[in-house]
């Protein structure tokens, strides 16, 4: 299922940037983009991210600006830069040469002190800002899902409308069935035992008879509702069911002998097909 959220939190740490995003996928495929302070919390964000996405392929990254806080001032060491700046003096008055550019003076070590990192204060707001970003992460994709929910029940309202039509037609089927066989038989003009004709029509029958498919068909559509209703993963057990009224669908395909039947099995077959590219969007 497809989302996204941004979750920005600010310490004397500086400053971090949670973005998270997932896409359609068939299991759950968790990356990474951390900066180099937060690589040692990987497993911990991937734990996170599990308890929360069952499904889909979600990309986390973290952005990580130190200089926004208290470990971006620098400090100078004003006794251990008067030192230097004596040293340099006599080098430049002994060999006559320029003294060296102000930056590279700060560059020498110990000049400057830089503010210890707080790292842990930084991992705990990292899994907190974290937390609060799967929280959005969450509302977003129960929209898409309330969006889909929605469809996949205008289907099964299709499915269960052209399984009424085709039950509706079933019994005029049956009665042209065996007026064309006796028609074709009468054509032999000879005397027959009617109680073989019987039997040939019921073999007829159960080749051609979809009463079975159907009977499936809503048993299907039925389960798909009451599996929308769980508050809990239920892409794959809604990918079997696809796959299963795909079987019926085909089935009662290839033992139509009528039109109106056939032409019911393709539209069928379409709306199963609508229902299956939206089912790899369900967690």
């Amino acid at each position: 299922m497809t989302g996204f959220a941004r979750h920005q939190a600010t310490g004397t740490w500086g400053q971090l940037v949670w973005e998270l995003r997932t896409v359609n996928h068939r299991y759950l495929d968790v990356s990474f983009r951390l900066p180099e302070p937060m690589r040692a919390l990987e497993s911990e964000f991937r734990t996170r991210i599990g308890r929360r996405v069952a499904r889909g392929k979600c990309e986390a990254s973290l952005k990580l600006d130190l200089s926004a806080g208290e470990q971006g001032s620098l400090d100078i060491d004003s006794a251990r830069l008067q030192s230097l700046a004596s040293g340099i003096r006599q080098v430049s008055e002994a060999m006559d040469v320029q003294p060296p550019d102000p930056l590279r003076v700060l560059a020498w070590p110990g000049v400057v002190q830089q503010a210890e990192l707080d790292q842990e204060a930084l991992n705990t707001a990292a899994l907190e800002s974290l937390d609060a970003g799967l929280d959005a992460l969450a509302e977003a994709r129960q929209r898409e899902g309330d969006k889909i929910d929605t469809m996949l029940c205008e289907r099964a309202d299709g499915i269960e409308s052209l399984v009424v039509q085709v039950t509706d037609r079933l019994p005029a089927l049956r009665t042209e069935w065996e007026a064309r066989l006796r028609e074709r038989l009468a054509d032999f003009k000879t005397e027959l035992d009617e109680s073989r004709i019987e039997q040939e029509f019921l073999l007829l029958l159960n080749r051609t008879d979809a009463a079975e498919e159907l009977d499936r068909l809503n048993a299907h559509t039925q389960e798909i509702r009451a599996i929308l209703k769980r508050r809990e993963p239920v892409g794959r057990r809604l990918d079997f069911l696809i796959q299963e009224l795909n079987r019926e669908a085909n089935t009662l395909g290839s033992k139509s002998q009528d039109t109106e039947v056939t032409r019911a099995a393709v539209d069928l077959k379409v709306l199963i097909e609508q229902m299956r590219e939206q089912v790899q969007n369900v967690e």
